[in-house]
C-alpha cells in the first residue's frame, strides 16, 4: 500500500499534467490528465491485499483481522487525503469514490470485476461525461463524479456516502464468510 501511495504521488508529479486521448463515445477525442487515473494504482494495491487472506485462521483468530483489513483501507484513503494537498485534492475524492465501486463489486462478484468496473467508470466518465456551457467551458455531467472540481461539496458528499457503502458491503461479505461456531 505506501508503494502504491509513493507510485500515485510520483505520477502526479512527474505526469500528472500530461493530457491523454480519450476516445469519446459521441465522436472524436477528449483529452484527459494522466493523473485523472493514478487512483488506479491504488485501487489495484488494495484489491490485492485484501483478497490476499487465510479464511481458515482468520475464522477463528481471536483478533478480527477482517476489522484490520477495512482499517488499513480507511488508512490508506486517510494518507491519500493528505497527498491531496500536494497532488491536488480531486485525487483522493476520486479514490473513494472508485474505491467504493470497487468494493460493492467484489462483494458481488469478484477482484478482477471490481478493478475493470473502476477503469470502465473512469473512462466512461471521461468518454460521456462532460457537457458544455454555453460559454464553451466543460463541466461534468451531474453523474460524472469524478470529473466535478475538487472544490465541488455535492461531488464530496456522494464520495464519503458511497466510500461509507463499500465499506459497508465489504465488511458484510467479510463478517458474513465466518464459520459458525
Amino acid at each position: 500500500m505506501p508503494a502504491a501511495l509513493a507510485l500515485l504521488t510520483l505520477v502526479c508529479w512527474t505526469l500528472g499534467g500530461t493530457e491523454v486521448p480519450v476516445p469519446s463515445f459521441l465522436g472524436g477525442m477528449v483529452g484527459t490528465r494522466v493523473e485523472y487515473f493514478t487512483p488506479i494504482l491504488v485501487i489495484g494495491a488494495v484489491l490485492y491485499c485484501v483478497d490476499r487472506c487465510l479464511s481458515a485462521p482468520e475464522a477463528t483468530a481471536v483478533v478480527r483481522v477482517r476489522r484490520w483489513d477495512l482499517t488499513v483501507v480507511t488508512a490508506a484513503v486517510a494518507v491519500c487525503h493528505l497527498l491531496g494537498l500536494v497532488v491536488g485534492m480531486d485525487i483522493p475524492r476520486n479514490l473513494m469514490v472508485l474505491l467504493a465501486v470497487a468494493l460493492i463489486v467484489r462483494r458481488l462478484s469478484n477482484e478482477a470485476a471490481a478493478g475493470a468496473a473502476c477503469l470502465l467508470l473512469l473512462l466512461v466518465s471521461a468518454s460521456l461525461g462532460r457537457a458544455y456551457q454555453p460559454s464553451g467551458q466543460p463541466v461534468g455531467r451531474w453523474w460524472a463524479l469524478t470529473l466535478y472540481p475538487p472544490e465541488s461539496l455535492s461531488a464530496w458528499t456522494a464520495a464519503v456516502v458511497l466510500f461509507g457503502s463499500g465499506l459497508l458491503a465489504s465488511g458484510h461479505r467479510l463478517s458474513s464468510n465466518r464459520s459458525p461456531r
